[in-house]
């Protein structure tokens, strides 16, 4: 279970300047480690943007998305319906981490196995093959209101650059997470089946009727923000677009020195 990202940052006094962590060193791991095993407080390896609408604004902020293109009334439009749909789903949370992240989870499966992980072994061919590759950024994008799962395939999300130069990720794909929005006018997840069909012996089957959306769920998205001429501690911009046909993209801020 992850901790909210304003409790982790309480903690900072007491850990070293932070910065996104292209590729793990042995002091780095360290830390990690020791942080999943309790020997010191965590490490923050990941950082959390929520986009959820509260009070008139994004909770992560006033200023925390812009229009990239379309005009400011695309954000305006989205602060004041955040629940409405018919124009498009919306993200409601970005979430970045790295390699740091994924040694957390490792060392927490070995602490719960009984076994002690050095962080020498962390960063050797057996662990580190499961991790990310070097210089790779995990973007989870979580979406309400999709109309279809198809859909998910129509989301185009872009990292600027130094030079505004846009970056497109090395690779995409989902969380198995999705279902139907329980929502007013919608039944939530489907369970009814289709009529009966006959089969040749005289049996007869049912087949699954398919969900019906809106959809929630997660995206998954990878970057390698070094070649748009990133730093590991710098403010970056998430370029978005909704599955909708309509002219609005989005700017997200994201900091990659808010995390290892």
């Amino acid at each position: 279970m992850r901790k909210p990202t304003f409790l982790i940052l309480t903690m900072l006094l007491s850990t070293p300047a932070l910065a996104w962590v292209p590729q793990l060193d042995e002091s780095t791991a360290k830390s990690v480690i020791d942080g999943a095993y309790g020997r010191r407080a965590p490490v923050p390896t990941f950082q959390t943007v929520d986009l959820s609408v509260k009070d008139g604004q994004f909770a992560a902020g006033k200023d925390v998305v812009k229009a990239f293109e379309g005009g400011s009334t695309c954000v305006q439009n989205w602060v004041a319906a955040p629940q409405d749909f018919s124009a498009g789903s919306r993200p409601v949370s970005l979430t970045l981490s790295g390699q740091a992240d994924q040694l957390f989870f490792q060392a927490q499966d070995a602490r719960d196995s009984f076994k002690n992980l050095s962080a020498k072994e962390a960063l050797g061919e057996e662990y580190a093959s499961k991790r990310l590759p070097n210089g790779e950024l995990r973007i989870d994008v979580g979406v309400r209101g999709l109309p279809t799962e198809q859909a998910r395939s129509a989301y185009l999300v872009r990292l600027k650059g130094k030079d505004g130069q846009l970056l497109a990720p090395s690779r995409s794909t989902y969380v198995n997470d999705w279902k139907p929005m329980d929502i007013a006018g919608n039944p939530g997840p489907v369970s009814a089946t289709a009529p009966a069909k006959s089969t040749t012996d005289g049996n007869t089957t049912a087949t699954a009727a398919p969900a019906k959306g809106p959809f929630q769920g997660t995206l998954v998205y990878y970057f390698q923000p070094l070649k748009a001429g990133l730093g590991a501690s710098d403010k970056a911009e998430l370029l978005l677009r909704t599955e909708a046909d309509t002219s609005c993209a989005y700017s997200i801020t994201l900091d990659l020195g808010s995390f290892q």
